[in-house]
């Protein structure tokens, strides 16, 4: 049963997610049928019910993890190095400046590190079903980027210090989730020896 939570999570979310590029015009056609406002709600909507059903599947399935592989003392410690470029990429989608114009889409590419490095450090079930969704995705919305314009993203204004405060700001980020919100957020440290 947390499996099938999990399953049903992940489609709404990525299905939600993946309209834009899988069927513009099927997007398109609803949202002007609607009205964009609605179509924006309904996306919303689900993308929250989605998240919601994953953080529980997920949570429930490490009551009883299904073991597939058990992640070596290595992998774990590549992945603290992959996820480093992660928040201050994330910060970048909002802050214009050269670290965005040098990234297709910072935040898809933040979701590509971020699944990779999980997939590193984890070797249940949940975990592969979960990382490995949010992997395909994100390469398969950056792929999509090719053939279609990227969407436009509301941020801060253009500014010199855009870049720093994104890599500065990104780096605590990350210093808090490794220090302490993790463990707080998902019961495992980062940094201790069990998985991420």
């Amino acid at each position: 049963m947390p499996i099938l939570i999990l399953l049903l999570g992940l489609f709404l979310f990525i299905s939600a997610h993946s309209l834009g590029f899988l069927a513009r015009k099927t997007r398109a056609k609803v949202s002007d049928a609607i009205g964009e406002a609605r179509w924006r709600g309904v996306v919303a909507l689900a993308s929250l019910v989605g998240l919601i059903l994953i953080g529980l599947g997920y949570s429930l399935a490490r009551v009883e993890p299904i073991p597939f592989y058990a992640p070596a003392t290595w992998t774990r410690h590549l992945s603290l190095l992959i996820m480093v470029p992660v928040f201050p990429l994330l910060f970048a989608t909002y802050l214009p400046g050269r670290l965005q114009s040098a990234v297709v889409h910072p935040t898809l590419v933040a979701v590509a590190l971020w699944a990779f490095a999980h997939l590193l450090a984890n070797g249940n079930l949940a975990d592969l079903l979960l990382f490995w969704s949010f992997l395909i995705w994100a390469v398969a919305d950056l792929i999509s980027l090719k053939y279609r314009p990227a969407p436009p993203v509301e941020g801060a204004p253009p500014g010199k210090f855009n870049d720093l405060i994104a890599v500065v700001a990104g780096l605590a980020l990350y210093g808090v989730f490794l220090f302490w919100a993790h463990a707080w957020l998902f019961g495992v440290s980062p940094l201790g020896s069990g998985a991420l």
